[in-house]
């Protein structure tokens, strides 16, 4: 049996603007250019580049909020890309996401209790109580601030909370759209030190996206490079660092920027 999680097999996006008076022809974009990645169960696998060389969308497909126009993404061996309502339903289960801006990603008219509350709701889930007192306490929030309101937090509890969302659904995959970037760096150790500390507890598969290749060579198991749309490089995390091949992965490693985290 595999031990492969998610399966990415020839992926291509396209994205196309529409006629406007500026621009009387449809314009057409290549975003996501032959993609191939497999993450295997356990594994935290890094997805590195600069703003706009598709990481994003990359996400967007497995989390099937996009569709792509060509190729396939396993889960558990099945096409995600041919799942019906039902399937689709189900599939959002097992995976989730941390979004980058904990300000934005929680609804400040909500109580955090409501907020934990509401997808176990949507999928009919037992023992709800139990459940979220249970989340909380292992993202180090406690249980009397569960009847407060996402103002009443600073940037790094917003996001331990947002943490507790995704993973309120005992989900068996997250992706990690930069869920630091809006955080002060001292603030940072601490939620990668988390995301760290729940992979091992929760037994957990997680894709981190990021453009900061020293952050990543803290906590990945491997890391795939893209650049222009393309996964240029995918290696375990200390042999890209030892022996990168691509240029622009070359140029990566040559402008790593100092972040102190552990």
């Amino acid at each position: 049996m595999s031990d492969t999680l998610i399966s990415i097999k020839n992926l291509e996006k396209t994205y196309k603007s529409e006629k406007s008076f500026l621009s009387p022809k449809k314009d057409s974009q290549l975003v996501l250019k032959n993609i191939n990645l497999d993450i295997k169960k356990g594994e935290i696998v890094s997805l590195v580049g600069e703003s706009g060389c598709g990481k994003s969308t990359l996400a967007n497909c497995i989390l099937k909020l996009i569709t792509p126009e060509k190729g396939e993404i396993l889960f558990e061996n099945k096409n995600i890309l041919n799942f019906n309502k039902k399937e689709t339903f189900e599939y959002r289960k097992k995976i989730q996401m941390i979004f980058q801006n904990p300000y934005s990603s929680l609804n400040p008219k909500m109580k955090i209790k409501e907020t934990l509350m509401e997808p176990l709701i949507i999928h009919k889930e037992k023992n709800k109580k139990e459940r979220i007192e249970e989340i909380i306490e292992l993202v180090g929030i406690s249980k009397a601030d569960l009847e407060k309101y996402p103002h009443e937090f600073s940037g790094g509890q917003r996001q331990r909370i947002a943490i507790a969302r995704a993973l309120i659904l005992k989900p068996k995959f997250i992706v990690a759209d930069e869920p630091v970037s809006a955080l002060d760096v001292s603030i940072c150790a601490s939620i990668i030190n988390l995301l760290i500390d729940l992979k091992e507890k929760l037994n957990l598969t997680i894709l981190f996206i990021s453009h900061d290749l020293n952050l990543v060579r803290y906590l990945s198991d491997k890391i795939a490079v893209m650049n222009k749309g393309e996964i240029v490089e995918f290696k375990p995390t200390q042999e890209l660092f030892d022996n990168p091949e691509d240029e622009y992965t070359k140029f990566l490693l040559s402008s790593i920027r100092t972040i102190k985290v552990g």
